[in-house]
């Protein structure tokens, strides 16, 4: 046997013993649940500012156009930070991410658009602050009030909002997508698949917590087509494996007959997609009347189904070369 082959065998896993190597813990699908929810917040709010509208009932309410989704996607882009600054290995270097730009790095760019996430989120709470803000800092007042007097400021806020959101939530899939070494993940589909399921979140909060009747059916019936939208890219991701190569199939074999089915149809495709498009439709059509259930399964659903295909995606793996 040669020294190259000897090495080769000495340092492999096995396969009785280490059947996949898993890194991740429930670290990471929190922070990409809460990042694509951030990023169906900004890009919603985005819109609503872009368009004009504002806020009917100011500082108290989780209104499109109110400050109250800013400040909620303040908690949670931090809350998902949070999370992944506990999942780092090396946590007292972080800052080191901020000392270069690698183009070709997606945790790189994924680190530069998290930083510019923070002054868009701002910006759109000082475009209608919660009155305690100001008594707290009132050198906050003068700003507000020049902010409040042009229309410019809401659009050009409103435009940064959607863009930085975007970006955001196509990273969060871009980041699984990019690490060629596990099948599943390795389509081009995941940062669209995720983009769309933390619209539909985003969304489907929302739908639950404004008070706007209009503006409620107006969400639930666009919660449905990002569902709609989301359960066509889960048909079309697993349709791609499976007529991959031999490692994609397996990998895709794990939601369909493997350990992950149950979690995976029942979970995120039925109780996260099917049964809230029912229950948001009959809401919309004035047959039941709307209730927090679809929206709250929404949620599950979307965090579900970063936690199975983070899970699954270590569980998936390329053939051995010996």
């Amino acid at each position: 046997m040669s020294p190259a082959l000897t090495e080769l065998v000495s340092t492999a896993h096995s396969p009785a013993t280490d059947p996949h190597l898993h890194v991740w813990g429930w670290e990471i699908p929190v922070y990409l649940f809460l990042g694509g929810f951030t990023a169906g917040i900004m890009i919603l709010s985005g819109w609503a500012l872009w368009k004009g509208r504002r806020n009917l009932r100011p500082h108290t309410t989780f209104a499109l156009a109110s400050s109250g989704l800013f400040v909620l996607a303040l908690a949670a882009i931090s809350l998902g930070m949070l999370a992944l600054f506990l999942d780092l290995g090396h946590k007292l270097y972080v800052w080191r991410l901020y000392l270069t730009m690698e183009p070709w790095s997606p945790m790189s760019w994924g680190s530069w658009i998290l930083l510019l996430v923070y002054p868009v989120l701002a910006a759109g709470v000082l475009l209608d602050p919660p009155k305690a803000l100001l008594r707290r800092v009132p050198a906050l007042e003068p700003v507000v009030g020049w902010m409040e007097g042009r229309p410019v400021v809401r659009h050009a806020v409103g435009f940064a909002s959607i863009a930085t959101g975007v970006a955001l939530g196509i990273y969060t899939g871009i980041l699984l997508s990019a690490l060629g070494a596990r099948p599943l993940w390795s389509s081009a589909l995941l940062g669209p698949l995720f983009l769309v399921s933390g619209l539909s979140t985003a969304a489907a909060f929302a739908h639950w917590a404004s008070p706007e009747p209009d503006e409620r059916v107006q969400l639930a019936w666009l919660d449905n087509l990002f569902l709609t939208i989301e359960l066509g890219l889960i048909v079309l991701l697993l349709v791609g494996l499976l007529t991959s190569t031999e490692a994609h199939a397996e990998a895709a074999r794990l939601l369909l007959g493997g350990p992950f089915t149950a979690v995976f149809w029942v979970g995120v495709v039925f109780l996260g997609i099917l049964l809230p498009l029912v229950i948001q439709t009959l809401a919309v059509t004035h047959h039941i009347v709307h209730t927090p259930i679809a929206p709250i399964l929404v949620m599950a659903g979307g965090l579900a189904l970063r936690f199975v295909i983070v899970s699954a995606g270590q569980a998936s793996h390329w053939p051995r070369l010996l």
